[in-house]
């Protein structure tokens, strides 16, 4: 059973920074994940991609946060990292992680539960 887990949302002020985090945890030893990324979903709209890295370091963001976030991973842990500045009330919704594991045919998706982020004016 592989399990996702974020942590590190809350409340801030604008041009405030917050960091995110998430690990995957999956049966065995020799677990792993191929890419890790970020996606958030803002009341009434629909579940956007933020920032994503694969195992190997390729990196893609969104273009609203491409000067401001900044994605990084431990693959030896199975975890990502998000790290976010110059918080804009824009950036508030509920921020989720999705972990790549790869099968023996295949590669399946898994999400978390989501963190809150909240920006004030």
């Amino acid at each position: 059973q592989v399990q996702v887990a974020e942590s590190g949302g809350g409340l801030v002020q604008a041009g405030g920074s917050l960091r995110l985090s998430c690990a995957a945890a999956g049966p065995g030893r020799f677990f792993r994940t191929d890419a890790m990324g970020w996606y958030r979903q803002a009341p009434g709209k629909e579940r956007e991609l933020v920032a994503t890295l694969t195992s190997r370091g390729r990196t893609d963001y969104a273009d609203s946060v491409k000067v401001r976030f900044t994605i990084s991973r431990d693959n030896a842990e199975n975890t990502v990292l998000l790290q976010m500045n110059n918080l804009q009330p824009e950036d508030t919704g509920v921020y989720y992680c999705k972990a790549i594991v790869p099968t023996m045919e295949t590669f399946r998706e898994y999400w978390g539960q989501g963190t809150h982020v909240t920006i004030s004016a």
